[in-house]
């Protein structure tokens, strides 16, 4: 997963990300309703699971928006190629530990590379917290009990630029599917159009066949 640094001298926001940098509070977070009815209906009698398939759908929007995908150290910014997608996986005897799980654009060697991710991570009797992995990596999470409305997430300083994607209960709203998902980001780097961006990405992901 290679890393470039942006050149500050003619990337056009580096105003704006001096500017929100210095924000004591510079994360938002916006939630939006997305129809799952492809997912649902097709995808699922198919024998594809729900979850690696919405994981798969968020990794497609992730790498759609470059600016999802920088990170700053200070006054550096860089922008990674590939992220891993990072979620808690329950372990059998309660509680749960992190998964790593590498993004590929096509489904099924995605799948594969999910599948053996969240099956060791399962097993793990620790945490697996991202204290050295590097920021190369979104964080992600599935609230299948809850068809909300927002979400925030904790942060733990206001220099994480890590953004944080969470998505709710699948429902059924007529004759369509829909569910909730949320991201959060850090404003010295993502707009809403960078927003607007990632959930037509996902979007379209969830709407393949």
């Amino acid at each position: 997963m290679a890393e470039h640094e942006v050149d500050l001298d003619s990337w056009p926001r580096t105003e704006q990300f001096r500017w929100f940098k210095g924000f004591a509070r510079p994360h938002y977070a916006v939630t939006v309703r997305l129809d799952a009815t492809q997912l649902m209906t097709q995808r699922k009698s198919q024998g594809i699971s729900v979850f690696r398939a919405c994981l798969h759908a968020i990794g497609h929007g992730l790498h759609a928006v470059p600016e999802l995908n920088m990170r700053f150290r200070g006054d550096v910014v860089v922008r990674h190629d590939r992220v891993l997608l990072s979620s808690p996986v329950p372990r059998p005897e309660g509680g749960f530990s992190f998964s790593y799980v590498p993004f590929h654009e096509s489904f099924e060697e995605f799948d594969k590379g999910a599948i053996t991710a969240i099956a060791e991570a399962r097993q793990r009797t620790t945490l697996e917290a991202n204290t050295g992995r590097g920021d190369a990596v979104a964080y992600m999470s599935c609230l299948p009990w809850m068809d909300f409305t927002s979400l925030d997430n904790a942060m733990p300083d206001a220099q994480d630029c890590i953004p944080r994607v969470a998505w709710g209960k699948i429902v059924s709203e007529c004759d369509r599917w829909r569910m909730a998902m949320s991201l959060q980001v850090h404003h010295a780097l993502v707009d809403g159009e960078h927003m607007g961006a990632y959930f037509a990405a996902v979007q379209e992901a969830l709407d393949a066949d």
